[in-house]
């Protein structure tokens, strides 16, 4: 080192005035005198070029102006993990030994506690967090073994570590270490990952968020962590995925995608990873999703323990991509929000429940349990919605004449096996409904629970055209009553003390003749 620069300063990490980069260059910059390094800025609005000084390139930048120079007096080049976690813990362990107890209007010392806090502070460190603390290296050889032995979860995001090997140095010496974030850092791939696999033995959660890796060099670093269950990769730089070998990655249970520019005709790639179960794709601008190994309403091989998918944010704007979530396995969770698909649907609602109708074995959607109720709702209204479809495609009512066309089938996988549970829809149900001026149609009506008499009454304006099944959907949220049954009738302000049962789904609310002001009695069992 040489005033204060390490003899490997290119592609170290420094920090100057608040911002973090990496050292590009070392050396002279004519016409000026005196050493520069060149700094490749993480955030590129603090730099002014891409390395190219009058004429002359000194040094490559991913962004056109996110590079400067600096002297290196100004350059901070960071400091050891001992170091940072003295400066960390040090004024809580110091506010501990100084701390005074009051009992009984006296106030006592706590002479002497300061030797059984030393004794003992090694132990209560299971959990540390340096975040931006500037660490880059571990320190003295085996010191940390003596100070932090027993980690378990470390933090380490927004440091000013560069290289595997340094981290590695940090964590063999904290064997239950299972938890690791190293989110905002800029680590290189290291030249031999395997040599260090010992370091990471008992690591199962580990974060890289925002760190600019590649999937080929997440790729090359994995067999660093043979046991790892979770990993979470966004805001990266992936975009091709490429199937790990089978000797990595076989333990991952929770892949984190989400926020990278995904090549979406590539996460096949991943779908033979045995045990993942949780897989987000939120914002990585996929428009579609296809199984090329199951027909329409089959199974697919791929993704064979996948419970819960996350594609919030996206493109998808076809329910063809929606049908073919349904030949997965074992999904039972889904999130797909903000998706054009979506908001091309006039009603949420009526988005929802396609989304429940199409994906037989869903339980919850966008973090919402789906009840028993609102499942059959969902598919008994989605028989009538694309029932004049069916029949249009050759189904019929008579199972020995019901062909529908292969398109149909392609476009709807599980609309035969839902008339075979509930029956075909009857042709009075299939008619479409009369277009209506909003605002004239609109009734006032007052929910009320008869048997809980500490619930308010709900007034709500609902069209006269809602069928019942979605006002139940919508009473379900309001009364916050899940896995019942709800049953429904009315009290019409024209006929006191008599009470008729709204006992069909399908039906809307003119159909009873349901009218302004009148009230609608909730019951459950």
């Amino acid at each position: 080192m040489d005033d204060g620069l390490p003899s490997d300063a290119v592609g170290s990490r420094v920090s100057c005035d608040g911002e973090r980069g990496t050292v590009r260059f070392v050396g002279t910059v004519p016409p000026t005198t005196g050493l520069w390094l060149g700094v490749e800025w993480d955030n590129p609005e603090r730099g002014k070029h891409d390395g190219t000084h009058e004429g002359i390139h000194y040094f490559t930048c991913r962004h056109p102006k996110g590079g400067s120079f600096i002297r290196l007096k100004k350059a901070s080049f960071g400091v050891d993990y001992l170091t940072a976690i003295r400066g960390r813990y040090k004024k809580e362990v110091q506010q501990i030994l100084n701390e005074e107890i009051t009992i009984s209007s006296k106030t006592v010392e706590m002479v002497g506690f300061e030797a059984v806090t030393e004794k003992q502070k090694e132990e209560f460190l299971t959990t540390v967090a340096l975040r931006m603390c500037e660490v880059s290296k571990p320190g003295a050889d085996n010191e940390i073994r003596k100070v932090t032995p027993h980690v378990v979860s470390l933090d380490l995001s927004g440091n000013l570590l560069s290289r595997w090997e340094d981290v590695a140095a940090i964590t063999e010496q904290m064997e239950p270490l299972r938890e690791l974030v190293l989110s905002h850092n800029r680590l290189r791939v290291p030249i031999k990952p395997m040599a260090l696999n010992q370091a990471f033995s008992s690591l199962k959660v580990l974060s890289l968020k925002k760190c600019t890796l590649t999937w080929p060099q997440l790729l090359e670093c994995v067999p660093m962590w043979p046991q790892l269950e979770e990993l979470y990769v966004s805001e990266n730089d992936i975009t091709k995925l490429e199937s790990p070998s089978q000797q990595v990655l076989e333990s991952l249970t929770i892949l984190d995608l989400s926020d990278n520019p995904l090549v979406e005709d590539s996460l096949l790639s991943i779908s033979q990873l045995p045990r993942l179960e949780n897989l987000n794709l939120s914002k990585t601008g996929l428009s579609t999703i296809w199984f090329n190994d199951a027909q329409p309403g089959f199974k697919t091989a791929m993704f064979p323990a996948l419970k819960m998918l996350a594609l919030n944010n996206n493109n998808i704007s076809d329910w063809l991509v929606v049908s073919e979530l349904e030949k997965l396995s074992s999904l039972v969770k889904l999130s797909c929000r903000n998706n054009p698909l979506l908001s091309r649907e006039n009603n949420p609602e009526t988005a929802t429940q396609l989304l429940i109708a199409r994906v037989g074995k869903l339980e919850v959607l966008n973090r919402s349990q789906i009840t028993l109720e609102e499942r059959r709702g969902a598919e008994l209204d989605y028989c009538k919605m694309f029932g004049l479809e069916w029949l249009a495609s050759g189904g019929h009512r008579d199972p020995q004449q019901n062909h529908p066309s292969t398109e149909f089938t392609a476009q709807h996988p599980r609309y035969l096996m839902l008339i075979q549970k509930y029956g075909a829809p009857e042709e009075g149900e299939l008619k479409k409904p009369e277009p209506f001026a909003l605002k004239n149609q609109l009734l006032s009506i007052t929910f009320l629970c008869p048997e809980d008499s500490d619930r308010k009454p709900i007034v709500k304006k609902l069209p006269d055209s809602m069928i019942i099944q979605k006002v139940k959907g919508l009473l379900y949220r309001l009364l916050k009553i899940p896995g019942v049954q709800l049953k429904l009738s009315y009290a019409s302000s024209k006929m006191e003390g008599t009470e008729i049962d709204i006992d069909n789904d399908l039906k809307p609310l003119q159909f009873y003749s349901i009218e302004d002001g009148d009230k609608v009695l909730v019951r459950w069992s």
